[in-house]
C-alpha cells in the first residue's frame, strides 16, 4: 500500500507539472534561456571559486563579460542579419516565382516523370502557395510562441537575471532539496540527481559548441559558393540545430531551393551547396558530436524524434528546445526503473529473501 501512495503521489505530482508548464507555456522562454545559460557558464564560476574568489562575485563577473560579448556580437551582427534579412524576405516571391516556373517548364520532361503526367502547372502554383503558407504560419507560430507576454527586450533582460541568480544560489537550492529526500533513499536519489544533471550538461555545452561550428562551416561554404543569403542561412542553420535534425534539414532545403532558383542550369553550384550541408553532417555526426556531447544523452534516435514531436506539440518552439535535455532526463530515470525490475523478483521469480524461486 505504501509503495502505491508513493507511486500514485509522484504520478499526480508529474501530472500538475506538466499542467502547470502547459499553461505557462507562452512565458517559459527567457527562463529556459536562463537554465540553459546558467549550465553553459557554470564551469567557469567554479573555476573562479577554485581561485578563492567568492561566489557572487564569480557569478557576478561571468554574467558581466557574458553581457558585454554579447552585446558585442549583437553590435557586429545584427545590421549584417538586419540587411540580408529584409533583402531575403523581399526575394521570396521572385525566387518562389522562379521555382514554379522552372517546375512549370514543358521542356523538362525529367520533372514530369518525377511528379507524374498528371501533376498540371495548377497543381504546382498552388502546391507553392500552400507551401509558403505552412511557411510563413511556421514562422508565425515560433514568433509567438517565443514573443508571447514577453517583448525582445525583455527576454534579453530577464535571461541573463535568471542565469544569474540560478548560478548563485545553485548550491544552496540543491542542499534544501536534497533534505527533503527521505533518508532511506537519499543517496539513490542522489545519483540519479547526478546523471540527470550530467546528461543535461553535457549536452547544453557540447551541442553550443556544436552549432557554433556548425553554423561558421556552413556560413562560410555557402558564402564562397555564392549562394545568395548564405550569410544568413548558413548561421541559422547552426543556430537551429541546437534542435537536433531539424536545423540541417531546414538549411539544406531552404539553401537548395535558393540554389535552384539562382544558378539553375548549372549544376555545379547546386551540389556544391548539398555537398556543404553533407560535409557538415558527417562532420557533426563523426567529429563534433562525439567528441563534445558524446553519450550525454543516451537516446535512441527514433526517441529522441518522438520526443521532440511530443514536446514541440505541447509546448510549442519552446517545447523543441526542452526536448532533448528532458528526454535525457527522463532516459536516466527510465534505465534505473529497469534495473530495478530487473533485479526485482518480479523478473527474476525468486522468493524475497530466500533466493528461492517459488514452485
Amino acid at each position: 500500500m505504501t509503495l502505491r501512495w508513493q507511486v500514485a503521489f509522484w504520478t499526480a505530482a508529474l501530472a500538475v507539472l506538466v499542467i502547470v508548464l502547459w499553461l505557462l507555456r507562452e512565458i517559459l522562454l527567457p527562463f529556459v534561456a536562463g537554465m540553459a545559460l546558467a549550465y553553459l557558464l557554470d564551469p567557469a564560476v567554479k573555476r573562479l571559486e577554485r581561485a578563492r574568489i567568492n561566489r557572487m562575485v564569480a557569478t557576478l563577473l561571468v554574467i558581466t563579460l557574458f553581457v558585454i560579448v554579447f552585446f558585442l556580437l549583437i553590435i557586429l551582427i545584427v545590421p549584417i542579419f538586419g540587411t540580408q534579412l529584409g533583402a531575403f524576405i523581399d526575394s521570396l516571391p521572385r525566387t518562389i516565382a522562379r521555382l514554379q516556373a522552372l517546375l512549370a517548364d514543358p521542356s523538362r520532361s525529367w520533372v514530369r516523370r518525377v511528379v507524374g503526367e498528371g501533376f498540371r502547372d495548377a497543381d504546382i502554383g498552388e502546391l507553392v502557395r500552400q507551401s509558403s503558407g505552412y511557411l510563413a504560419t511556421f514562422v508565425r507560430s515560433l514568433w509567438s510562441g517565443g514573443q508571447a507576454l514577453v517583448s525582445i527586450f525583455s527576454l534579453i533582460v530577464v535571461t541573463p537575471v535568471v542565469a544569474f541568480y540560478l548560478l548563485f544560489d545553485w548550491d544552496h537550492m540543491v542542499a534544501t532539496i536534497d533534505s527533503w529526500v527521505p533518508l532511506p533513499h537519499r543517496e539513490t536519489v542522489r545519483g540519479l540527481g547526478r546523471e540527470i544533471n550530467d546528461a543535461i550538461a553535457g549536452f547544453v555545452r557540447g551541442q553550443t559548441a556544436v552549432c557554433l561550428i556548425l553554423g561558421s562551416i556552413y556560413a562560410v561554404g555557402l558564402s564562397l559558393v555564392g549562394l545568395s543569403f548564405g550569410l544568413l542561412i548558413g548561421l541559422i542553420s547552426g543556430i537551429i540545430s541546437f534542435i537536433p535534425y531539424v536545423g540541417s534539414l531546414t538549411g539544406l532545403v531552404l539553401a537548395l531551393g535558393i540554389a535552384v532558383a539562382q544558378f539553375w542550369p548549372a549544376w555545379g553550384p547546386i551540389l556544391m551547396v548539398a555537398a556543404i550541408f553533407f560535409v557538415g553532417q558527417f562532420i557533426e555526426g563523426y567529429v563534433l558530436s562525439p567528441k563534445l556531447v558524446g553519450d550525454s544523452v543516451g537516446l535512441h534516435p527514433v526517441w529522441l524524434m518522438f520526443a521532440l514531436f511530443a514536446f514541440g506539440y505541447l509546448f510549442g518552439f519552446v517545447g523543441l528546445l526542452l526536448a532533448v535535455p528532458l528526454a535525457a532526463a527522463v532516459g536516466v530515470l527510465a534505465r534505473f526503473a529497469l534495473r530495478q525490475y530487473l533485479a526485482s523478483p518480479l523478473y527474476t521469480g525468486e522468493t524475497p529473501g530466500t533466493g528461492q524461486t517459488p514452485t
